[in-house]
């Protein structure tokens, strides 16, 4: 479902929710994504060369200079809007850690950023731009030549692999509910790690990866097969050691399938 945003840029300003030195206002988020649904959220950022403050914001912690990003929470017309407010010096902070070097450095971990900084820089693929589009289109493209894609796709990649561990061991110890749970993180993982290796983020909105699935149509892993395992269509409570055991060898097979570029 695409939401129209006319008028969106014009009631920032109007409530002065619009920074000196902005760069950039972007909408991101499953209204971006055409995903989005009548309750949904208008998820906003915006960029700018100097910090936004209000005393109704929240702050986000992140471990860059400065260290917090402001926030404010709002509601026009009955829907919830939030604005993330962003520094460029921010932005090329993250992008300095995802950078080729950086990754070749060290690539055992993939864990260059938190969850803020990821949902930040991931969303950029797919925001619908209000003002700025010079700005964006620049931060777009310097994301794609990046190294974030396999930093999170080599994250998902060894959190799939601690999870497989964690459900075969489970598994020899006939921790059998357990084990269930530990297989069903794995899936989640392989298929966020194939979809990123495609470049189709969101691992961190997990609710949105049937949509991703369906969106990248991979050929590993067909949308049926897909679902199949997602909803535990062949698990049988009186054996669950063979769903697990099909899960993890499925995972297995899958983390062959992808690739890190």
């Amino acid at each position: 479902m695409r939401t129209s945003l006319t008028g969106c840029l014009e009631e920032m300003d109007r409530r002065g929710l619009i920074p000196d030195g902005c760069l950039a206002v972007c909408c991101v988020g499953s209204v971006a994504r055409g995903w989005s649904n009548e309750g949904s959220d208008y998820d906003f950022n915006v960029i700018a060369t100097t910090p936004w403050t209000s005393e109704s914001a929240r702050t986000i912690p992140v471990p860059l200079s400065p260290a917090v990003v402001p926030a404010v929470v709002l509601y026009v017309d009955g829907r919830r809007w939030e604005i993330k407010y962003w520094l460029d010096s921010q932005v090329r902070q993250m992008l300095d850690k995802v950078t080729w070097e950086q990754f070749e450095a060290d690539s055992t971990t993939a864990k260059a950023l938190v969850d803020a900084e990821e949902l930040f820089l991931e969303r950029m693929s797919s925001c619908l731009t209000l003002s700025g589009s010079s700005w964006a289109e620049e931060c777009k493209r310097q994301v794609e030549a990046s190294a974030f894609r396999a930093f999170v796709t080599t994250r998902s990649l060894a959190e799939a692999d601690a999870s497989i561990e964690d459900a075969v061991g489970q598994l020899a110890a006939q921790d059998l509910d357990s084990a269930v749970l530990s297989a069903r993180k794995a899936l989640g993982h392989t298929v966020d790690a194939l979809l990123e290796s495609e470049g189709n983020f969101g691992s961190r909105t997990p609710k949105w990866r049937a949509r991703r699935v369906r969106e990248t149509r991979p050929k590993a892993l067909p949308f049926e097969e897909y679902w199949t395992l997602e909803t535990m269509r062949s698990f049988d409570p009186a054996d669950p050691q063979a769903w697990v055991n099909l899960v993890v060898q499925r995972c297995k097979d899958l983390t062959l399938e992808v690739e890190i570029s």
